[in-house]
């Protein structure tokens, strides 16, 4: 099979968010069949929905993974337990929060899976990181993740300081 890049966005707003994200990469990092190609800065942003929970901070990882869609999503759901995600209340506080935002250039419609991620263009915290990532990247559809960013209401992101963390195994 061969290897295909796909984007994940990272959120947390309990438990130490940068290090719940830093933790959740290092887990990424070594999930098998895959490699990580690179992460963006981490951001402070207002929270999505309830305004009564503490500020997220989000990001988003570079993979090339020769997991299908759905083996992914079991491994990232994996991750979001071993965090402590509990799913209590719909854009609720969490510990760790990880979402499949772009697979290829797949278009995926299942009961489990919606790629590109259905909230993707109107969220500059998922938009930006991923900008920095990949400044050219585009959606299966041929909008540009930069188009996107120019149109999506600014929500005060905060560019985070980068948080110490362990050195990344050589892919």
């Amino acid at each position: 099979m061969t290897a295909t890049d796909v984007f994940i966005g990272l959120g947390s707003n309990q438990a130490d968010p940068s290090a719940q994200l830093a933790g959740a990469v290092a887990r990424l990092a070594a999930l098998s069949e895959t490699e990580l190609v690179a992460q963006s800065p981490f951001y402070r942003s207002k929270p999505v929905g309830p305004q009564d929970q503490p500020d997220f901070v989000n990001g988003a990882a570079w993979l090339r993974t020769e997991l299908s869609a759905l083996e992914l999503l079991d491994q990232l759901q994996a991750i979001e337990q071993a965090h402590g995600r509990e799913r209590i209340q719909h854009w609720g506080p969490r510990t760790l929060d990880l979402d499949l935002l772009l697979y290829g250039n797949e278009t995926i419609a299942s009961e489990r899976l919606t790629v590109p991620h259905a909230e993707l263009a109107n969220r500059d915290f998922v938009l930006q990181p991923l900008l920095d990532l990949e400044p050219g990247l585009a959606l299966p559809d041929g909008r540009t993740i930069a188009q996107l960013r120019q149109q999506c209401p600014d929500n005060n992101l905060q560019k985070l300081n980068p948080v110490e963390r362990a050195p990344f195994p050589p892919g």
